[in-house]
């Protein structure tokens, strides 16, 4: 599912939607949305049809890096990221989002 954003009327900030279907995550029973909105502290994330969603507002003319974290400890990339950058602390790709 990709991100949804809807950006407010004066454009300074936009409404993130944030999704990952339930069968990309395995076995697990929870996912965490973490990332530089919200200095890498574990947001949980809920069952909603078939996926887990989270909404965030944020402030527009930034990109966030941000990655999928589950109740087993594995950490996903969102699919449908607008971009991807390296992350030399984790040897693995961040998620970008772009607003």
């Amino acid at each position: 599912m990709p991100l949804t954003k809807k950006l407010s009327k004066d454009k300074t900030t936009c409404k993130v939607g944030f999704s990952m279907p339930e069968e990309a995550v395995g076995e697990a029973k929870k996912l965490y949305l973490s990332g530089e909105f919200n200095d890498w502290k574990p947001a949980a994330m809920r069952k909603f049809k078939g996926s887990f969603t989270l909404s965030l507002e944020l402030p527009t003319g930034a990109s966030y890096q941000y990655r999928y974290s589950t109740d087993q400890g594995v950490w996903l990339n969102d699919t449908e990221a607008d971009c991807y950058v390296f992350n030399t602390f984790a040897d693995t790709d961040n998620s970008v989002l772009l607003l």
